[in-house]
């Protein structure tokens, strides 16, 4: 069961700023990222379920998490139907976001108050999946949109919170773009959580990345 609702996980995804996401087969190293962005500051992690049992790695995570690393939020992303939505709620999922928009997976994770988010690219996707029940809504894949959108669907729909995912860099430039164009958040994964730092286990310079990443979203904000 899920221990945050989903009020409170889009609360903390809008006040932090930052979803970072990632896929691992290896429980351990699992857990050396997870403590790298808890101790960063980062409090919510998107575990993409893109691998054969992956179920079973979220799993250990999460408990891990639960028992050492107090206010992390661990949710599932790549999920793209309802059985899956289901399962990684049975094992505690916090959040569900999904590349598409999937009517059935928005009824489930109502009905259980977890929190879910809808890969969308046009106006209208976002006003169902709005009409749904999405508290924020996944612009995906944001490179491919750009911050340019954003801007224009914030026009007419300004109570609309938009998390682009893919094409997002932790920088100065990029994010300033970003966030002065709207969004609530903003999901990151290779390119905050790199494969370069995953090969050489440098997580002390992870540690750093996250931490400057959310220093600079702190910063656009004030």
């Amino acid at each position: 069961m899920a221990k945050y609702t989903r009020i409170q996980v889009a609360t903390i995804m809008e006040q932090t700023g930052l979803v970072p996401l990632f896929y691992t087969d290896d429980i351990q190293l699992g857990k050396k990222v997870l403590k790298a962005c808890y101790d960063g500051g980062a409090r919510l992690l998107e575990f993409t379920n893109r691998g054969d049992f992956a179920h079973e790695i979220f799993s250990e995570l999460n408990k891990y998490a639960l028992k050492e690393l107090d206010g992390m939020v661990l949710g599932v992303g790549s999920v793209t139907d309802v059985g899956t939505a289901s399962l990684y709620m049975q094992l505690g999922a916090n959040f569900v976001i999904t590349p598409v928009l999937r009517e059935d997976i928005a009824l489930v994770c109502n009905r259980r108050k977890v929190l879910w988010s809808a890969g969308c690219g046009s106006l209208t996707e976002i006003a169902k999946a709005e009409e749904l029940g999405a508290e924020i809504v996944k612009l995906f894949p944001g490179e491919i949109y750009g911050a340019d959108f954003v801007k224009a669907i914030k026009g007419p729909c300004p109570w609309t919170s938009i998390m682009p995912t893919g094409g997002v860099l932790p920088t100065k430039e990029n994010l300033s773009a970003w966030f002065n164009a709207g969004v609530s958040c903003v999901g990151m994964g290779s390119k905050l959580i790199t494969k370069e730092i995953l090969k050489s286990g440098n997580f002390k310079q992870m540690k750093h990345q996250v931490a400057n990443t959310l220093n600079i979203i702190k910063e656009l904000r004030s």
